[in-house]
């Protein structure tokens, strides 16, 4: 089965490691081409596949990865169940995975951004990278865009094709853990940077794994009050280890008057919600403060009734949709938060397991008792 979809349009700068040696690495003659190990999604029913498949070939603006590590995500969970958004976007077969690190081992005949051997992780978004959002910094928000893993083959696999253009080398300071959950990690960076939130009492409304480096990146950014608001027992211990300095649980505490008391009655400068549940958006507009700003990355399954007079417009609210992650300014942010020792992730790595125990990996994830998974490829 072969990757769908098209190269990205867009490339890295040259690097100066791109060495005489380049030319004969880009060309792989000495690759044979054979079957591989992947999880996919084979047919329209609950469940996925652990199958030999056809090895991907590139083209000249791609390169082939070998894939060590890989996250599995809530969307790769969505397709797991075969939900109704599954329906809708996938098309099986399907290699599924979007969250990875790996070795480059072919490269594309046009390729000069990397060498055979480099440490990379990847953007899963594949932009055109000429239309008019692309060349005006919005690439992020492109209309043309394609996800590794949902509309072309993905990285549970031991091997997978990218455009070069989405690939981001990897300094050895980043370990391999690190590096196959920049995806999710990218979108807790996005959502807590868009603003400054140095000095400022920041929320975070869901501590599912993004929501929990969340946490961690506005502690490690010079948050003056970081508080997490999340039901779940297990991930209330997660977000105190990731420097919550305060954990309201719904249910049990009077959420937003506990809020309001912690910010001297006029609510945070800055809200995260990261759960994607109507009360969790409510919650969101109510705890800001005055001229506040909430970014809203979690997305909900249905439409969510909002008193937008009362709780947006008339407190002059600043409203920021959270897509993905900024290509590249969020992954240069995160190369450099981990290299310098700024933000420690590893609390909310709860599993670590070889692929071919995917299943309960997923039984993992279902039963909420796993934080973030990551799978050993190679």
């Amino acid at each position: 089965m072969l990757a769908g979809g098209r190269s990205a349009g867009h490339f890295a700068h040259p690097s100066p490691r791109a060495s005489p040696r380049q030319p004969a690495a880009r060309r792989g003659e000495f690759r044979q081409t054979a079957d591989m190990k992947a999880i996919l999604k084979t047919e329209g029913t609950a469940g996925l596949r652990l199958a030999e498949v056809p090895e991907p070939d590139i083209g000249p603006t791609d390169d082939l990865i070998r894939v060590k590590r890989a996250g599995i995500c809530g969307t790769d969970l969505h397709i797991y169940r075969w939900d109704r958004w599954s329906q809708r976007r996938i098309t099986p077969p399907r290699i599924l995975g979007h969250e990875f690190m790996g070795e480059v081992v072919q490269i594309g005949e046009l390729v000069d951004n990397v060498v055979a051997g480099d440490r990379v992780s990847a953007e899963s978004h594949v932009v055109c990278g000429h239309c008019e959002l692309c060349r005006t910094g919005n690439a992020h928000v492109c209309r043309n865009t394609s996800i590794i893993g949902v509309d072309r083959d993905g990285a549970f696999a031991e091997l997978v094709a990218v455009p070069a253009g989405n690939l981001v080398p990897l300094p050895d300071a980043v370990s391999d853990d690190q590096a196959a959950i920049f995806d999710p990690l990218g979108n807790a960076f996005h959502t807590v940077l868009h603003d400054d939130v140095t000095g400022r009492k920041v929320v975070i409304i869901g501590c599912g794994p993004i929501g929990l480096f969340a946490v961690g990146i506005a502690r490690a950014a010079g948050a003056a009050t970081v508080i997490a608001i999340e039901p779940r027992a297990q991930r209330v211990d997660i977000a105190r280890r990731m420097g919550a300095h305060l954990v309201f649980r719904p249910g049990e505490d009077a959420v937003e008057e506990a809020v309001l008391d912690a910010t001297d009655g006029y609510g945070a400068e800055i809200v995260c919600e990261m759960s994607g549940s109507p009360d969790g958006i409510r919650t969101a507009f109510r705890v800001a403060r005055n001229g506040g700003h909430v970014q809203l990355l979690g997305l909900p399954r249905d439409e969510v009734s909002v008193d937008l007079a009362r709780d947006v417009i008339f407190k002059g609210l600043h409203v920021y949709g959270v897509v993905g992650r900024r290509l590249y300014e969020t992954w240069h942010q995160m190369r450099d938060f981990l290299s310098a020792g700024l933000l420690d992730i590893e609390p909310v790595i709860t599993h670590r397991m070889p692929m071919e125990d995917f299943e309960e990996a997923f039984r993992a994830m279902e039963s909420g008792e796993a934080a973030k998974v990551i799978l050993a490829v190679a």
